[in-house]
This record gives structure tokens, sequence and C-alpha cells, in this order.
């Protein structure tokens, strides 16, 4: 997601490690050309590196029949949106979009209406919350004369307080007041929403029982697993170090199998400030993920967000937190079996053992790509049973060899340089980053949403950018990488929780009609079909892949707004790009989601408006009032649901 200024890298290691990527036997295009000669990544591992096996062959075979059988034959029939940019939002012509629910919309039947000259911590508590990002989708049971009902889980990353705020002052963010600190840290963290389909359009239900606020200002959320109750968890105010005040910064996450939510903690360094001695226990942890940034200035108003109070306060983010949508009173709860980072996404999927394994990103410039395999099997039949399943398992870290497989490299106290490096498995997952530099995982290109998909077995990293690159390497093949690409993993025998695997690059994003861009595109991509920096993805119950771009301020670059995009991933297409959504100016794509059906689509328009120098945009300056484009609303980040016009399936 947005790094919110957030470009220092931490990661020292990154030079050191690239030669174990760099000593390559075969050129990028001498790969691709292989690659597309036998069928499919897995199959070009067999030519390029002598490691074949069955199930390449096996991949290979597949791949073919569906190039025979569909050579030029699209698997998405909506009509294109192009390029742009301007105040509003587009969507295929097909297709309408409705705006679902704005911040500051009610949540509850006692909730306040939106008045943004007068906020409050206590009405931001009761109304949706800003910058919505992740959007889950759990399926209930309609209600009569309803054709669908379902519980929305939304995360919401950030506050901007100068797009909150009218008339927040050009010295606001020094002076930010300790009223404006709360309704900030009260509109951060998720909303669930129940919303029901009637007559062919989605409403809010503000008389649900499920509708629940959990944010960062008052939320109590039980520490759990191997770091909860270690010495570096404890504060002042918890002195047993298993409960904490709030999660923040969520920006993906996922839903499990056993219908729970995952929201993942991001950028939570930008709320600290304060400074502690360089000889403190902590200081290495601490400048090993940016903190302190300090860029809402909570700390003034907040001495829990001072570290120079409150020094193992940061050790408490940056998790994967689990929340029960269907229990309201139930208290959410930090996996620290997931280890600790700049988490962007938790996305879930169940494998041929029975164990959960959950795919996770560390959204940074040179930081790791992640997965956690539980312990025990996912028990389908009594969801009750897995209420603790992601507190044992292994986490793992991805390690990319040039010859185009991958290896899985658990973050365990006995592996190797762990032990002598950390004194307990806690220790491990606190210092997440520090383990993985370590154990030599690769360094990527701003890993962030890592999306399985069932239907296929293969699953794809989005990797959104790095301009602090100075040498391409085979699995970040661009140096200055602005524009981003997008890696695909076919885990060893269709197996997620495999140990080894294979990997390929299916696009290298960027216009293709720019040399300097070095794109690497389908050539039936059209001149809209293209797209830069991919975030979120996520398969639609047709197991066809849909990404959402994230360019932060690099839109100048491309000339267009942010969007989500069909992609091709299968047969003569692969690598085909196709525009349907396009967001309004200063806004990044979030959130894409289906409903079960693959007859809604759920997008999260995040921070419309943000066009400028990171922390100077105010409400009065935005570069869109969206989407009420009332002189008197500042613009609101925003759910918005899709359906086709002419009903069925998304197409």
């Amino acid at each position: 997601m947005n790094d919110q200024g957030d470009n220092r890298i931490t990661n020292r290691t990154a030079v050191a490690s690239f030669f174990d990527v760099c000593e390559r036997r075969f050129s990028r295009r001498g790969f691709v050309k292989a690659s597309l000669a036998v069928g499919g990544s897995a199959a070009a591992l067999t030519q390029l590196s002598g490691c074949g096996s069955d199930e390449t062959e096996i991949i290979a075979e597949r791949d073919n029949q569906w190039r025979e059988n569909n050579p030029y034959k699209s698997r998405y029939d909506f009509k294109e949106i192009e390029h742009g940019a301007d105040q509003h939002h587009h969507v295929a012509p097909d297709h309408d979009a409705q705006i679902l629910i704005r911040w500051g919309d009610p949540l509850f039947k006692d909730s306040p209406e939106f008045d943004p000259l007068n906020q409050t911590a206590e009405s931001q508590s009761k109304q949706f919350g800003y910058n919505n990002d992740y959007v889950g989708y759990l399926s209930l049971e309609p209600l009569s004369g309803q054709q669908a009902r379902a519980l929305l889980c939304v995360n919401h990353e950030y506050p901007i307080a100068g797009l909150m705020f009218p008339d927040f002052p050009a010295d606001g963010y020094e002076n930010i007041t300790e009223e404006q600190v709360k309704v900030t840290q009260a509109a951060v963290g998720n909303s669930i929403v129940e919303v029901g389909l009637k007559d062919g359009s989605w409403t809010v239900n503000t008389k649900s029982k499920y509708n629940r606020r959990i944010s960062a200002l008052d939320t109590e959320i039980a520490i759990s697993g191997p770091a909860a109750g270690h010495h570096r968890m404890k504060t002042s105010v918890d002195k047993r170090g298993k409960t904490v005040i709030g999660t923040m910064n969520n920006c993906a996450g996922g839903m499990t199998p056993w219908g729970t939510y995952l929201t993942c903690e991001e950028n939570f360094n930008g709320h600290f400030s304060g400074e502690i001695p360089g000889n403190h226990p902590e200081a290495e942890n601490h400048k090993r993920y940016n903190v302190p940034t300090d860029y809402t200035h909570w700390g003034g108003h907040d001495r829990r967000f001072d570290i120079g109070i409150e020094p193992n306060e940061p050790n408490r983010f940056g998790w994967v937190v689990e929340i029960d949508p269907l229990d309201p009173n139930s208290k959410p709860k930090k996996r620290t079996a997931l280890g600790r980072f700049k988490h962007e996404g938790g996305e879930c999927i169940v494998a041929p053992s029975g164990q959960l394994v959950v795919y996770m990103g560390d959204d940074q410039q040179f930081e790791y790509v992640y997965k956690f395999v539980s312990r025990d099997a996912v028990d389908m039949e009594s969801p009750r049973a897995n209420r603790d399943l992601l507190d044992e398992g292994t986490l793992y870290v991805a390690k990319f060899y040039s010859e185009g497989y991958l290896e899985w490299m658990p973050l365990t106290h006995d592996n190797g340089p762990l032990q002598a490096a950390f004194e307990s498995q806690a220790d491990v997952l606190i210092d997440a980053r520090k383990a993985a530099d370590l154990l030599g995982a690769t360094p990527m290109d701003r890993p962030e949403d890592v999306v399985p998909n069932k239907e296929t077995g293969k699953v794809y990293v989005m990797l959104t950018n790095n301009s602090k690159r100075s040498e391409g390497n085979h699995a970040n093949p661009r140096a200055e990488n602005y524009f981003g690409h997008i890696i695909e993993i076919t885990e060893l025998d269709n197996d997620y929780a495999n140990e080894r695997g294979y990997w390929d690059i299916v696009v290298k994003c960027g216009n293709p009609d720019i040399p300097s861009h070095q794109s690497d595109w389908s050539p039936e991509t059209t001149k809209n079909g293209w797209f830069a920096s991919p975030d979120n993805g996520v398969v639609d119950p047709q197991g066809r892949l849909w990404v959402s771009s994230d360019q932060g301020s690099k839109t100048f670059m491309t000339g267009t707004n942010d969007g989500l995009w069909a992609l091709e991933t299968e047969g003569a297409l692969r690598g085909t790009g196709k525009m349907f959504f396009r967001v309004p100016d200063g806004a990044e794509m979030c959130g894409p989601a289906f409903s079960d059906d693959g007859e809604s689509l759920f997008v999260a328009v995040q921070h419309p408006g943000d066009k400028g120098r990171a922390g100077e945009v105010r409400v009065e300056t935005a570069a869109t009032r969206w989407p009420d484009f009332n002189e008197k609303m500042p613009p609101r980040p925003s759910i918005v649901a899709i359906r086709k016009k002419t009903g069925g399936k998304i197409a």
C-alpha cells in the first residue's frame, strides 16, 4: 500500500544477498522464450535447470492442451475502459458501480450523521472508518426478499489528517490536538458491516447484530502464540505482555476456511515518536523497522506511542490479527506465530494434508515473501476446533534461485544461525526480518499481496516497485524498478505446504510503448491493458486473476490513475491485461473481493484527492471531492459495489 513517505531502506543485507540470485545460467529473455516454448513456468524449469519431475510434465501438458483448444480466446468478456485521469471513477460500460458505504456513514441505528466540522472520537467509533483497504466477504443466509446477504470485513489503513479535517492548518501535524489524535485513532482499524442484496442493489443494514468497529483507540486485543507474555512484549501498562490496545495500518488480509477474518498490520512505525539510546536492547530492532517515523504525531498526546517512554510498544504491532466477525463480543487475537513485519496480506489455502497455508508479503523495498504452515489440519466439520490453529505452525521465508526454483526456509529457533542469534522462538518472530536476513532470503521489490489460486494450484506474488534497486537480478530483473512485476509460484507437487517450488515472471509492468519502462506483456495487451505497480490480487470464483494497482506518487510517470485489471495467466494470452475499473484523482485501488456466486465485486477506493507532496494536501486543495462532490464534504474513501447490468457473473 501507500508507503506514506517511508522509503528508508532498512535491509542492509540486500546487496550481499543478491549474489545468490545474480549467478544466473540464462538471461531473462532466454528464460521467457524457453518458458513459452514448453508451456509454462514449471515446464520451462525442466529445460533450464535439469530439475524436472512428473509434476512439471503434467503442468506443461495441461497448458498446451489449453492453448490448442483456446488459442486466443480471452476468459474476460467485459468492454475495456481507457487509461486516463480525472475526478470520477469509471467502470466497464456493461457494468454498474454503486457507492455502498463511505467514510463517516452510520454503522449502527444510533450512529450520528457525519459532520466533518464537528468530528469526535465518540462519533467516529460508531461510523464507517477511514481509508478502506482490504475487503473480505463472508456469506450469510439471505433474509426474506433478499437475493444475497453477507458481512463485509473491511480494513481501515491509516489516517490523513489534512484530508479528514477541513481547515487543517499548514502546521497542523506538528500541532495536532488531542481530540484530533483520538479521532484518527478511532478512524483506523476495521469495520464489520452487514449488507444485503435486493432488487439488484446492495444496502447496509445498520440494525445488524454483527456490525462492529475495531480501532487503534480503545479495542482490547489479545496477544497469542509464541511471543505472548515474552518480556519484549511487556509495557508499563501491560505487565503480562498479553493484551494490547488496538490495531492499525491494517492493509490487506484474508478469510480463513472456518469464517474468521485475518487483518494485517503494515506501516505501524509511522505512529511512533521519541528516541532511545543507541545501546538500548531494542535499538537495532527499531532501526530495522524504521521506528520511529512519526507521520501522525500520536506520541505527543498518547504516551504509549513515544518509544522513549514505552520502548517495547512497537513490538506489539506488525502482526496478523484474527477476528471472528460472527461474534461481535469476541476479542481479536494477534497471532504471533505468523511473524512480525510490515504485513500486506494473509491469503489462505488448505494444503492436500489439510494444513492451512497463509501467504504473506513484507511491503517495503528489499523485503521478503513469507508463508505460514499450520501444525495441525483444518477441521471443516467443527469450525470452533480451529479457534487457535494459527498459534502452532512454521513460518517460512522464500529464497528464489536463478534456475527458476525456490526454497522455503523455516524461521525456527533450531535452524542453523538462528539458534546462535536468538534466545527463543519468540525472539525469532519479533525480529522476523533479522531472522530472514540471517538465512539469506531473497530481498524483493516490495512484496505485497501473495494470492493462491485453488483452481490452478498457482500462487501470484505482487511486487509493487523498487526505485532504490541499483542492479537487477533474476527475480527482480530491473534496476530502478518504478513499475513492479508479478511472479507466479508453482509449489512442488502442487502442495502448498511443500518447502520447494518453481517460479516465473508473468509480467513486468509499465507502458510497453515506452522503451525505458522495460515492460514485458503479451502482444495481445491493448493500449489500455497494461498497468503499473501491482498491489492487491484476487482470484474470482471462476479461477481468474484480477489485479489492482498502487502507483503512489508515480502516476505522473504513466499519465493514468490506478485501477483494477483482469490478467490472463493461462494459455496463449498469458500476460494479457484488460482494464476494468479506474479510480478518481489521488486515489488508490484496494480490496477487490467477489461474492461467492461471482455476480458482485466489491472494491475499496482509498484516499481520493491525495495528490501532492506527502503531508501537504488539505481538503481545500484535494484533487477531487469524490464521491459527494459537495464543497461542504471532504473527499471520502468508500466501498463500491459492482454488478453486471444484465445480471450474471462479473465478466
